[in-house]
């Protein structure tokens, strides 16, 4: 695991300038995924505790937008090079740099995590691993937005990222892993194609009971 988490770390790194100059507006083309992100807001606002980890926040645009949708928001993320990126960018929100599999928030603590595309870079064999690290910080109610790149196949694709390599997911495979970790998916948006390669963009809610 460590082995995979320091390529990405490194990775990203060396890209945060390009990185935000190309996707730190990006939802603003996408109103697929902004609906998303209202709909989660929403839901996380009605359960009374607003405090959301945006787990993998990269240059932090999208902690921003979650903070303007009255949720308490915090970034975080694996590369510190991102992270003080997000810092310079937007002085007034809170930023650590953490791993998204040993998250430094307390069991059952949270109303809200998004994960947006930061799963994709780890292998299927981790990903159950991660998905019950972000159901225990979740309080019971507590919404996960999570999105990733959807394939139609039986199985997870493995393909090469423009910055380091990544997997795309069955969504109905997602979803059980989900079910597996401790939550309830009870949402799913799909639409086509999120990239060149054809994948769809999925994006799916969970609760935790």
């Amino acid at each position: 695991m460590a082995e995979h988490q320091d390529e990405t770390r490194a990775a990203y790194d060396g890209v945060v300038e390009l990185y935000a100059s190309m996707f730190a507006d990006r939802l603003e083309t996408q109103p697929f995924a902004r609906a998303m992100v209202a709909t989660f807001a929403e839901l996380v606002r009605a359960t009374g505790n607003t405090r959301t980890a945006d787990a993998g926040c990269g240059p932090g645009h999208l902690t921003a937008m979650l903070h303007d949708l009255e949720l308490d928001a915090f970034g975080l993320d694996l590369s510190p090079a991102m992270i003080d990126h997000a810092r310079r960018t937007h002085p007034s929100l809170r930023f650590e740099e953490a791993r998204m599999e040993a998250l430094p928030v307390e069991d059952r603590a949270l109303g809200g995590v998004v994960a947006r595309y930061s799963t994709i870079h780890t292998p299927p064999a981790e990903l159950p691993a991660l998905l019950a690290e972000q159901a225990r910080v979740l309080a019971p109610g507590g919404l996960l937005l999570v999105s990733f790149f959807g394939t139609e196949g039986p199985e997870p694709v493995r393909f090469d990222h423009k910055v380091t390599p990544a997997y795309s997911w069955p969504v109905d495979r997602f979803a059980e892993l989900l079910t597996a970790a401790g939550l309830a998916p009870f949402a799913r948006l799909l639409h086509d194609p999120a990239t060149e390669r054809g994948f769809l963009d999925a994006h799916v809610l969970a609760r935790r009971p």
